[in-house]
């Protein structure tokens, strides 16, 4: 397919894909045009989607203490699929349920 709009491209024009990806962080020149980030730097950042702001960089801190552990439970699922229809939180309502049944 011709590309009418940018005319033909020429050997010059390609990049080299095999140095680019050999290529280590400190073979990468810097400068005023393109400078290091900092994490500073992304302070107020927004994700965008064909213009439509989709969400926000958030930091979370470490946790003080593990609060939960990770666990795997076999349930039918019908039972699974009726606790997910009570809506967001179901796993914390479940576990409440749980607990009051000890």
């Amino acid at each position: 397919m011709k590309n009418a709009s940018t005319g033909k491209t020429t050997p010059a024009d390609r990049t080299d894909w095999a140095r680019v990806r050999a290529m280590k962080d400190a073979d990468i020149r810097h400068d005023a045009d393109s400078p290091r980030t900092q994490a500073a730097d992304w302070d107020g950042a927004v994700m965008k989607r064909a213009g439509a702001v989709v969400g926000t960089v958030r930091r979370r801190g470490p946790n003080k203490r593990p609060t939960k552990v990770l666990t795997t439970l076999r349930l039918p699922p019908e039972t699974l699929a009726r606790w997910k229809a009570t809506g967001r939180g179901w796993q914390t309502r479940m576990a409440q349920v749980l607990e009051k049944a000890l």
